[in-house]
């Protein structure tokens, strides 16, 4: 049913955790649905040096928010947005079909994460 690759991340997450002093978090998906991903990045020059993701939900949705991350770390906020649910999915090597919006949601907890670090980032423009 999933990918050795799926199994892999789902088993070992990585950047599992919180930032505390992110300047950017994003938060998708809602309780009844099951899946809820957040994520925190810590954007240094619009790169992304650090980014984390806390995720309630299945097998999948951890799985697309580990590979998610590591795809964008390091990257600028240009290229990060550039992220595709299906480039998720394909780094995985596939998803059940009843699985894919998973990946959809990490594609926009992404998004909302760099959105909330645009909108930080212009208030500290204005301020300072």
């Amino acid at each position: 049913m999933y990918s050795d690759k799926v199994m892999d991340h789902f088993m070992n997450p990585r950047n599992v955790g919180k930032i505390e002093d992110a300047n950017g978090i994003g938060e998708v998906g809602n309780s009844k649905c099951g899946d809820i991903m957040k994520i925190y990045l810590k954007v240094e020059n619009n790169i992304i040096e650090d980014i984390k993701f806390q995720t309630f939900g299945c097998g999948a949705a951890i799985a697309t928010s580990s590979i998610a991350t590591e795809m964008v770390k390091g990257k600028t906020i240009d290229e990060a947005l550039k992220l595709t649910n299906k480039a998720v999915v394909d780094a995985l090597g596939g998803l059940p079909s009843n699985k894919v919006h998973c990946s959809v949601l990490a594609e926009q907890a992404l998004k909302a994460a760099i959105e909330d670090y645009k909108k930080n980032n212009q208030r500290e423009a204005v301020s300072g």
